[in-house]
């Protein structure tokens, strides 16, 4: 769900770290081939000293004249102090361990031919070049004053400044697109019904554009309704009013039929007010749910009371723990038009209550449905027409448990009809 409701943030960031992670890697091989190069370009002398060295062993020339001629190329030896020191520390650039140097030695009264390996080792220490040579009987250490390591402070230079690059400009898409949070957040407050949300925003990017696209909205949907409300309260208060003169006169009518077919017309029409009210609080969206824990039984027992029966009529078999996650008064009216419809079709005028997991049963006995349950919770249907009846009171049922989290179902059983309430989120509505 938090990867969902931050995708375009994610994506970004996603975006942000494949990038850098491809111009380090980038940099990185770069800084390897130059390093590379830059070692072979020096390791070039290899073939100048090992020149020199073998002309100072085969010839047996005095040191001076050797340092001599390695001064020449800005070579120097290295004494005795630092030899160890460097090359026990030293880091090995690069080595040549399988040139084989011929020379004669005069070491004897007798000429002998000696043929000893060279190796040239070219060695990095404190950010200086040297080389190692040695041989089987002789080895000196070198200092190249000419060149310097590698030095990729430019490289580095480069890559930092790139890397700010990124970092700024995608931290200005983020900071760009930090108002769309924002103004998801105010659209889901607007959803839920707080109409004091504001979207107005200075700017005129697209972003502020559709925030202000959307305050013009939110102004035109206030203004339907507070008409609807206005219309609704005027509507109510001009239909009530000659109701409740009419009931007053019929109780004036002498004739005890004639009055009581009256009360009857007027209870009707209360009815109808009161279901059409609730059915305009619900589909509006503007009835706010104050949802608390209740005990299953005790909505039962409040629809009851409601629907105005016997609780003989009711076969309640319900645990007493069970509890659930409601309003109360529009739960009560869906329990109670589900008892009222399943006694008023029912032979026997009785019916039961019982669960089965999370699902809450509504039987009776009597004739299945003509027709799937989609037709019955349509409004103003019915299968057959009666004074008593509008034909909302599924409807009523079905968009009351919508608002709870259930959806309503049905199914036969041998010779009974089962309404059953089927939670959508059972962890969030029942404990």
């Amino acid at each position: 769900m938090i990867i969902r409701r931050n995708a375009v943030l994610l994506t970004v960031l996603f975006a942000l770290a494949v990038t850098v992670g491809s111009v380090s890697y980038t940099f990185y091989q770069l800084y390897q081939t130059n390093r590379t190069k830059h070692t072979d370009n020096l390791f070039n002398k290899y073939s100048l000293i090992s020149q020199i060295y073998n002309t100072f062993l085969l010839k047996q020339i005095s040191l001076p004249i050797l340092e001599a001629n390695l001064a020449v190329y800005d070579l120097y030896i290295v004494n005795d102090a630092g030899y160890h020191n460097i090359t026990e520390n030293a880091v090995v650039l690069k080595e040549e361990g399988q040139a084989v140097s011929q020379y004669i030695s005069f070491e004897a009264p007798y000429n002998d031919l000696i043929v000893s390996q060279v190796y040239v080792r070219m060695l990095e220490f404190e950010g200086k070049i040297y080389f190692w040579v040695q041989s089987d009987h002789h080895s000196i250490l070198l200092e190249d004053r000419k060149v310097q390591a590698y030095n990729f402070s430019y490289l580095l230079y480069s890559y930092g400044t790139i890397l700010l690059i990124l970092l700024f400009s995608f931290g200005l898409i983020i900071v760009r697109i930090a108002p769309l949070r924002r103004l998801r957040r105010q659209i889901a407050r607007f959803g839920e019904g707080d109409m004091g949300v504001r979207f107005h925003t200075d700017g005129e990017d697209e972003i502020a554009l559709i925030a202000n696209e959307l305050e013009t909205a939110q102004n035109k949907i206030r203004s339907l309704i507070e008409s609807r409300t206005l219309f609704l309260r005027n509507i109510m208060h001009e239909l009530k009013t000659p109701i409740a003169k009419g009931r007053i006169v019929t109780t004036m009518i002498s004739d005890e039929k004639q009055r009581g077919r009256f009360v009857s017309i007027f209870e009707r029409l209360e009815g109808l007010i009161g279901e059409f009210a609730l059915i305009e609080e619900i589909s509006s969206g503007s009835q706010h749910l104050e949802k608390k824990e209740y005990r299953l039984i005790d909505i039962i027992d409040g629809a009851i009371d409601s629907a105005m029966v016997e609780y003989e009529s009711v076969d309640s078999n319900i645990d007493a723990s069970v509890k659930i996650v409601v309003d109360y008064r529009l739960f009560v009216t869906a329990v109670k038009n589900l008892i009222d419809n399943a006694i008023k079709y029912s032979p026997e005028k009785k019916m039961s209550i019982f669960m089965e997991h999370d699902e809450i049963f509504f039987t009776n006995l009597g004739e299945p449905l003509k027709k799937p349950l989609a037709h019955y919770i349509e409004p103003f249907t019915k299968d057959q027409p009666t004074k008593d009846s509008f034909g909302l009171g599924l409807y009523i049922v079905d968009a009351i448990l919508r608002e709870h989290g259930y959806v309503l179902a049905y199914e036969r059983r041998d010779t009974l009809n089962c309404f059953i309430f089927v939670p959508i989120k059972p962890k969030g509505n029942r404990k």
